[in-house]
């Protein structure tokens, strides 16, 4: 499960980039035929069970889901993403609980940029996140959110041990928001963000930062980089035109796929 910023989150599961911006268009095309929008693409078929909109709202979504698959035997491990300021809702600590007593295979990943909306985190939150897993007896490690390799790593122990059955694990990554919050916003937030604050975190671009290690150590060339850089850069310009290209749904279909249709099994069951 992802977040309201979980694009990169689709793309890495392998999601396609000209349906995700049909879907942001609205367009029939799109992952959810247009009624998701930005904030909520699903694709079971990559294993993406929903981006949410709601502070929190996936961290439930993804432990039920590592409860179903640990239920149904499956060699499955579930990862919700969320931001700091969902470590702050309840549902962060009740999903937690749950976790740690049936050893569900969900890894919690908390990316931490710093801020809750206009406010720093500091401010907000006691102590460290990665600390709020202690209580569960749930093993949590603290990252560089901008060092691919640390993430990797950390990322393989936790599936590791959610596939040995040893339960849950909580990795905060913690790393910066590049731009605002939302577009605009100095207008009305003011630069609530020191400047030397913000050009140390983008001396520290990840992308960029992992691409000098692959070319130092010999595994890329720069002109192999920039090959891809252009790649990327013309994908993106052709998953636009087909987002434009492809037709709003009928007004008929407002209502489709919206409500759940009960199976004739479930419906038995809740019969008295």
């Amino acid at each position: 499960t992802s977040t309201h910023r979980g694009h990169g989150h689709l793309i890495a599961k392998g999601a396609r980039v000209d349906r995700m911006m049909a879907e942001l268009l609205g367009k029939v095309d799109g992952y959810c035929r247009g009624k998701g929008g930005s904030m909520h693409i699903v694709d079971f078929n990559l294993g993406i069970i929903g981006t949410n909109g709601i502070v929190g709202g996936g961290i439930p979504i993804g432990t039920g889901s590592a409860w179903g698959d640990k239920q149904l035997g499956r060699d499955n491990v579930t990862v919700t993403f969320f931001g700091d300021g969902a470590t702050n809702q309840g549902v962060f600590f009740e999903s937690m609980n749950l976790a740690a007593i049936w050893k569900l295979p969900v890894i919690f990943t908390v990316e931490n940029n710093g801020y809750t909306e206009w406010t720093a985190t500091e401010k907000l939150t006691a102590g460290r996140i990665a600390d709020r897993a202690a209580p569960f007896g749930i093993p949590s490690v603290q990252v560089d959110g901008n060092d691919v390799l640390a993430v990797r790593a950390a990322a393989d122990q936790a599936v590791a041990r959610g596939r040995a059955g040893e339960g849950p694990t909580l990795i905060e990554c913690m790393t910066y928001r590049w731009h605002g919050h939302n577009e605009g916003e100095e207008t009305f937030a003011g630069n609530y963000r020191p400047q030397d604050e913000q050009d140390s975190w983008r001396a520290r671009e990840p992308i960029s930062a992992y691409v000098k290690t692959l070319i130092a150590t010999g595994v890329l060339t720069q002109e192999e980089a920039d090959a891809v850089d252009a790649e990327e850069i013309s994908g993106v310009d052709d998953a636009l035109a087909f987002a434009e290209q492809s037709p709003f749904p009928d007004a008929e279909e407002a209502l489709e796929d919206v409500f759940a249709t009960l199976t004739p099994r479930r419906v038995r069951k809740e019969q008295p």
